[in-house]
């Protein structure tokens, strides 16, 4: 995951959370990365200081005895876009064809592919299905004009 401090065309500041730069790239070109203050989707990177990690060594010598510098007023937490409300509700548009399609029909598991073609053919009775299929048997499928479907599956399923 990398943090990307971001900038709408408007001048409000606020980070978000990608998978990787290519996900930050895709999601922007889509105008999937939206301000959570404006709703602007003219979103570019804005420059933010690497993030270092501490070192765990404590020190042997004794502290200064000058003053405590005093703290300074903390700052108001900024808004944070992790996603954006056109991209929660087509995750939710997603999961609930997925909740239809599992709760509406069977799971074969890896006979998807043999039973879609034998119902195609009249060979068994047609009902709906769903289940596991190779890359090449999809294929063979949809050249053979057997319509199929991928079943959507969202990154916090994955996770």
């Amino acid at each position: 995951m990398i943090r990307y401090q971001l900038r709408c065309d408007a001048d409000h500041d606020f980070e978000s959370w990608f998978r990787d730069s290519a996900a930050y790239e895709g999601q922007r070109k889509k105008k999937l990365v939206t301000c959570p203050v404006c709703g602007s989707t003219r979103v570019e990177k804005a420059i933010m200081a690497p993030a270092l990690g501490r070192g765990t060594r404590k020190s042997t010598e004794e502290p200064a005895t000058s003053p405590a510098p005093t703290p300074a007023a903390p700052e108001a937490p900024q808004p944070v876009a992790l996603i954006s409300e056109k991209e929660r509700e087509m995750r939710e548009m997603l999961r609930a064809v997925r909740d239809h399609v599992v709760k509406n029909s069977d799971y074969v598991g890896e006979d998807f592919a043999t039973l879609a073609r034998q119902m195609h053919e009249g060979e068994v009775e047609k009902r709906s299905i769903y289940g596991e299929a190779s890359a090449e048997e999809v294929k063979s499928l949809v050249e053979d004009e057997i319509e199929v479907h991928p079943l959507p599956s969202l990154p916090d399923e994955r996770n």
